[in-house]
């Protein structure tokens, strides 16, 4: 009882959403509004990113150009992991996100100057989107313990659902009055706030370190360690369990994300077909369906981070929690290959994407809570950016098979990505007994 008479109004405030202790509340906060800065950040440079990909070279370069993010992230990444052994952590986050700042100032120059920087410009922010976020979630893991993390994590993650919901309708809003290329501009701001806020917290939690408000253990400003990003994942059974759930869970999502846009696309033509289009044209009410869905998803979303995901990680715990979106995705898979209509791809894709974006969102980050510095670092960055993009590449490579060589439908499809769960489930499985064995020891 000692502990809840020695919390702030706002930390009270915050218990009604996550399990926050005396003087836990400012750190869980500014990290929350952080990862919300950064998130913001993504969303408004997206649409420069499409405008940029798709007046440059049109969807077939898009489409290459992802896959070609995959083969940039094996130099990347490595790169990365290269920076960590000869800084130390406050050091290295502020390099690698000045960094991407000044790579947005050089664009929005080059942009104004009319040079064709579409391709390059794609590219790069598929790195600095899974990069940055990456970086701030090992920064997050290096601060808290196991047991912080687990009730913390909820509120830190609800920062980023609630970045991707405003930056999304901020930068439509900006477009008109600024310009698209003036986006570029407000989003290196934003990172530069972003990184006034991680050096806040790094002050803030060293000094908790050192004794004045808690018994945490202090972290040496020292680099973080020697040892290849992806040597790490390969030589350890946990990592190498972690990059292939991720990999898979992202090759079943983007499946299922084609088999949405496929069925919408069908669903219009029939409606334009049948006079039942509301007047719409067959783009238009595309248009319509996603922003409707997208809006939806986005409340679930929000509304499971929370107040669910604490409560799910604290009475049921991680191991159970990593079950929930594949059993989801699974029920969703098994109904979409009896019933392949739109109502049906519509309601399953907005369980799985809500899901995804809220509770597994939170895990997949916990997982990484009892590792050492030097893998929370540097492997994280190998398996977030790599190994989703990975997922992508088999998605597409899947799409163009079912599609050009075997003539599959969306039972077919839906079939293809049951079996891929039922490996998803049994990595979930083997991941929840590794990570119950760390924490324990």
């Amino acid at each position: 009882m000692a502990d809840v008479k020695q919390k702030s109004l706002f930390e009270k405030a915050l218990s009604l959403f996550a399990d926050v202790r005396a003087n836990e509340g400012p750190t869980a906060l500014l990290l929350c509004f952080n990862v919300f800065v950064l998130l913001t950040t993504y969303y408004i440079v997206k649409p420069v990113r499409e405008a940029l990909i798709l007046a440059g070279g049109g969807a077939e370069v898009k489409s290459y150009a992802s896959a070609g993010q995959a083969i940039l992230l094996l130099l990347v990444v490595p790169l990365y992991a290269k920076l960590a052994e000869s800084m130390p952590r406050k050091r290295l986050i502020n390099f690698v996100t000045l960094f991407f700042a000044a790579c947005l100032v050089l664009f929005y120059v080059l942009a104004r100057a009319d040079v064709p920087i579409g391709v390059i410009f794609f590219l790069w922010v598929g790195i600095f989107n899974l990069m940055v976020i990456a970086q701030f979630w090992s920064f997050a893991n290096d601060i808290y313990t196991p047991e912080e993390g687990k009730r913390l994590f909820a509120i830190v993650a609800f920062g980023a659902s609630a970045g991707a919901v405003f930056g999304s309708w901020i930068s439509g809003r900006l477009i008109a009055p600024l310009g698209v290329y003036q986006l570029l501009l407000l989003a290196a701001a934003l990172l530069g706030l972003s990184l006034i806020v991680t050096n806040i917290v790094d002050g803030r939690e060293r000094r908790l370190a050192r004794g004045e408000s808690s018994g945490k253990a202090a972290v040496a400003e020292e680099p973080i360690g020697k040892g290849g990003a992806f040597q790490l994942v390969l030589q350890n059974r946990y990592l190498l369990l972690i990059a292939f759930l991720l990999l898979v869970l992202n090759w079943v999502n983007t499946t299922g994300e084609y088999l949405l846009g496929r069925t919408v696309a069908a669903a219009a033509s029939e409606a334009i077909a049948n006079g039942t289009a509301d007047g719409l044209t067959k783009g238009e009410y595309i248009g319509r369906f996603y922003s409707d869905f997208f809006t939806i998803v986005n409340i679930v979303g929000l509304s499971v981070q929370l107040f669910f995901v604490s409560r799910i990680l604290k009475y049921l715990g991680v191991r159970a929690a990593l079950l929930f979106l594949p059993v989801i995705a699974l029920g969703g898979y098994m109904l979409l290959a009896f019933y392949p209509v739109l109502s049906v791809v519509r309601w399953a894709k907005t369980a799985e994407n809500a899901t995804d974006y809220s509770l597994q969102n939170t895990v997949r980050n916990a997982l990484f809570l009892p590792t050492t510095r030097e893998q929370k670092y540097k492997a994280k960055q190998a398996i977030d950016t790599f190994f989703v993009r990975a997922g992508d590449v088999l998605s597409a490579a899947l799409v163009f098979a079912g599609t050009t060589w075997l003539g599959w439908s969306v039972t077919n499809f839906a079939i293809a990505n049951i079996v891929l769960v039922a490996v998803w489930i049994a990595l979930a499985l083997a991941i929840g007994r590794h990570y119950v064995r760390m924490t324990e020891q």
